[in-house]
Parts: C-alpha cells; sequence; structure tokens
C-alpha cells in the first residue's frame, strides 16, 4: 500500500509550495515601488501639511515662518467668529451652494447620458471621435476657456453677439460675462463643456464591464433599446454614479468635482457680477492669502474640509440605506 509523502511529513497538501513573504515581494516589486510612491506622495503633500491646520486657532505671521505655526500665540476661534460675522458671510455661502447645485442637477447627468449615446452608436469610427473630441477640452486650462468664453460672448469681439446683431434677432450685444444674473449659467455651460467628456470615461468603462448576455435576455423578452437602457444599462452603472454623486456633494463647498468653482469664479468674475461670482474660496484666497492672512485663510479652509467630511458621510449613509452602494 502506497501512502501518500504529504501525509508522511505530517503537512498540508499544498503547504510546501506556498511563496515567502520575501518571495512575494521580489515578485510585486514593480508594483511595491508604485504603491510605497503613492503613500509617500500622500504622507509628504496630504499628511504632513496637517500640521499647519494649527494656524487656524493662532495669531500666525508669515515672518515668524515654519517655526511659528507652533510658537505663535492662540486666539482660539477668532478667525471662526470673523467669519461667520463678515457681511459677505451669506452671499458667500449662497453663491457657492448655488453654483454646486447648478452643476448637480444639470451638469452631472450629462456624462451619464453621453457615456450612454457612444455606447448605443454602433459605427466604431464615429463612436472614437465623439469620444475623443468630448474629452479634450478637460486638458484646456480655465484660463484658455476663459478666453474662449470672450471670444464668444464679447460686447465688442463676441461671435455670439456679432452674428445675432447681424440676423437682427437682438439690437444691442448681450452682456453675459457681465450681468451677474448670467454668471450662474455660464458657470455651468462652461463646466459642462469643460469636463463631461472626462467623466464619460469612468461611466463608459462601467458599461464595458456590464454582461452581454443581459441584453441578450432582455432582447429575447422583447426589451426595445430603451427598456435595455432602462433596465440593464442604468443598473449595471449605479455603482460608479453612486460614487461619483457622493464625492460630487462633498466638494460642493470646496472646488466642485464637475468644474472648477475657484477657478471659474477667479477668471470670469469681476466687479460688476461680483454679488453672484464670489464664493467662499475666492474669498478666502483674497481676504486671506493676497492679504498674508494665513490664519483666517486656514479656518475658512477648516470649516469646508469639516463640512465636506460631514456631506460625504451624510450622503454616503443615505446610498447605502437607498442603493445599498456606497464609498466603504
Amino acid at each position: 500500500m502506497k501512502t501518500n509523502p504529504a501525509v508522511q511529513e505530517n503537512k498540508p497538501i499544498g503547504a510546501a509550495s506556498k511563496p515567502s513573504l520575501g518571495r512575494q515581494l521580489r515578485k510585486q516589486l514593480t508594483i511595491q515601488i508604485f504603491v510605497w510612491l503613492g503613500m509617500a506622495f500622500l504622507l509628504v503633500f496630504s499628511f504632513t501639511p496637517m500640521f499647519g491646520v494649527i494656524m487656524a486657532f493662532k495669531d500666525y505671521k508669515i515672518s515668524t515662518g515654519i517655526a511659528g505655526i507652533f510658537t505663535s500665540e492662540w486666539v482660539g476661534l477668532k478667525y471662526f467668529h470673523e467669519l461667520v460675522n463678515d457681511y459677505r458671510f451669506p452671499m458667500l455661502v449662497r453663491n457657492t451652494l448655488a453654483i454646486s447645485l447648478l452643476k448637480l442637477v444639470f451638469a452631472f447627468p450629462v456624462p451619464i447620458l453621453l457615456a450612454i449615446m457612444i455606447t448605443e452608436v454602433k459605427q466604431a469610427v464615429i463612436k472614437r471621435l465623439v469620444q475623443t473630441f468630448s474629452y479634450l477640452p478637460h486638458f484646456i486650462s480655465w484660463v484658455v476657456v476663459v478666453g474662449i468664453a470672450y471670444a464668444f460672448f464679447s460686447t465688442e469681439i463676441g461671435i455670439i453677439n456679432h452674428a445675432l446683431i447681424t440676423l437682427g434677432i437682438i439690437h444691442e450685444p448681450l452682456t453675459v460675462l457681465t450681468d451677474p444674473d448670467s454668471f450662474w449659467g455660464l458657470a455651468v455651460g462652461t463646466a459642462v463643456w469643460k469636463e463631461a467628456g472626462w467623466w464619460t470615461i469612468i461611466f463608459l468603462a462601467a458599461i464595458a464591464g456590464i454582461d452581454p448576455g443581459l441584453y441578450e435576455a432582455a432582447q429575447l423578452d422583447g426589451a426595445g433599446r430603451l427598456r435595455r437602457i432602462w433596465h440593464v444599462t442604468l443598473p449595471g452603472m449605479r455603482g460608479p454614479i453612486v460614487v461619483v454623486l457622493i464625492l460630487s456633494i462633498g466638494s460642493m463647498l470646496g472646488g466642485g468635482l464637475v468644474g472648477s468653482n475657484f477657478e471659474q469664479s477667479m477668471l470670469l468674475g469681476n466687479t460688476i457680477n461680483n454679488d453672484k461670482s464670489q464664493i467662499i474660496q475666492t474669498y478666502a484666497f483674497n481676504v486671506g492669502l493676497a492679504q498674508g492672512r494665513f490664519a483666517f485663510a486656514t479656518a475658512i479652509d477648516l470649516v469646508q474640509s469639516i463640512i465636506a467630511v460631514f456631506l460625504i458621510l451624510t450622503s454616503n449613509f443615505i446610498a447605502k440605506r437607498v442603493s445599498g452602494t456606497g464609498l466603504y
């Protein structure tokens, strides 16, 4: 009778073939390098600067250097009180929330719809062209985007104003760039044009991961194209949609996920539309950083960060309760 060598050695089968930790690390050397480089980047540029948060509670002066962050006099909640009691604070909150909510309502669904439409195109050449031209604006600087907006909407050289006046549709040029009531729409429109194609890439990847058999089964059951989109495509995109939505909600008081609120407000804002264009971030830059009040700017950013964390946790909790999908 033959005996199993693994039994004779009193070791489970396959135990001898398990690679050691050192061998696994050597095998994954390239991946490990990328991981540790990413961790080092986060440590240096994300975690280490968090020590500077204490500036929000101190009377910090830039002349004291880095040491002043720890040696400056404590002032408690002085800068937080100053922010809340500023007469511009309600306007800043209103503008920041309005622009972010408008982007959430009008700009957020555009990449989803664009991804579905690109997927439904059968000609591969047209599909690649549309996808390429849609995400190219993402790589254009906001400075260039504002220049393009000026070329289109300027009252003096604007192409659209010139065309409308030539056709007799209007008699006076449209003051889109200076009209306060037009700024929110201008911010949403430029954000859609610049960022919609970029976010489409995420949703196209989600659609590509859907089992083709689901479409075949739906078609055999008599479902048309719209029915297949509603019952197969959209449920298959639910995970990425929920994640991007949660991140968008969390960045409402910050830079904005779909288009940078800060850059738009800084570049498209002016003294005429200031009542609708100034947001919390531009206020922190103008009053805090531009005037050398780094402690005050830190207090503003800390408030934004705390609210952002609260919004992310709340939206993630609601999303998991409603759809069963969340960030974690």
